[in-house]
């Protein structure tokens, strides 16, 4: 029979073949391949937070963040090392929502409540989409554009 050596019990994934119990991988620590590292659940990284900030606003996925350029920012030195991470990914070019969280490798949701942090800590800027509601009516562009063809 394959799966465990002959003498132990059952071999758990993530556990690197320690048996259960024995004190040997401390729980927590298990690593679940060479390369992933320890597993850090999405929830620990916000602090439980789904929602970003106290004011709730809301990113789009298309909204476009940039690193602020100022100087004075007070809030920086408490920031975790995902924030870190998205500062300096902004850094050099500006980069919407979905772009930061795949470069990140977080998802959306924590991007989001990350995002909120650093537009509250003054560390970003955020350009939000036009609502479609308030985009000029197509009707009139083509009326526009007409009258300039006429010309």
């Amino acid at each position: 029979m394959g799966g465990a050596p002959s003498g132990t019990g059952p071999v758990l994934p993530g556990t690197g073949g320690a048996p259960p119990g024995d004190g040997s991988v401390p729980p927590g620590s298990q690593w679940y391949d060479a390369e992933a590292g320890p597993l850090v659940r999405p929830y620990a990284v916000t602090g439980g937070r789904t929602q970003p900030g106290p004011g709730g606003v809301r990113f789009d996925l298309i909204a476009l963040v940039a690193a602020d350029d100022g100087d004075g920012r007070p809030g920086e030195a408490l920031l975790g090392p995902e924030h870190r991470a998205l500062v300096a990914l902004c850094r050099d070019e500006v980069q919407s929502v979905a772009e930061l969280s795949a470069d990140a490798d977080l998802p959306v949701g924590v991007v989001r409540v990350l995002l909120g942090d650093l537009l509250e800590a003054g560390c970003v800027r955020v350009s939000r989409p036009v609502p479609p509601a308030q985009l000029p009516d197509e009707r009139i562009l083509r009326e526009v554009i007409d009258g300039l063809r006429a010309l």
